[in-house]
């Protein structure tokens, strides 16, 4: 690849606009539901989905879930997306503020992540 190209895709990497927002992963025997914010939904998927595959996951009830129903027994969303203009600035507050909101929402939810 030529020096070109790599700039091309750099500048295109920096300059993306991943989704953010608040995603859950909702046990659909218990009806429990765990909600986590993301700067990146596809990519934060990934990783949770890695670590409960990989029985790594901090979250010690959602793990213990996943053991038993195994990935088919959850439904996995973005329940709330977060419309931003800059990529580059921390939407941390905001989206702690949307996953708040989707908490108080709903009595079976809790934090996916402290």
């Amino acid at each position: 690849m030529d020096i070109k190209r790599k700039k091309e895709l750099l500048e295109m990497y920096k300059n993306r606009h991943p989704e953010m927002g608040v995603i859950s992963y909702h046990c659909k025997e218990t009806g429990e539901a765990f909600l986590g914010i993301s700067k990146d939904t596809r990519a934060d998927f990934n990783s949770t989905n890695m670590k409960l595959s990989s029985n790594y996951h901090p979250n010690k009830r959602l793990q213990e879930l996943w053991n038993q129903y195994g990935p088919e027994g959850f439904e996995r969303s973005v329940i709330k997306v977060l419309k931003y203009d800059d990529p580059n600035e921390d939407q941390t507050t905001k989206l702690e503020n949307l996953r708040e909101q989707c908490l108080a929402s709903d009595p079976n939810a809790r934090r996916m992540w402290r």
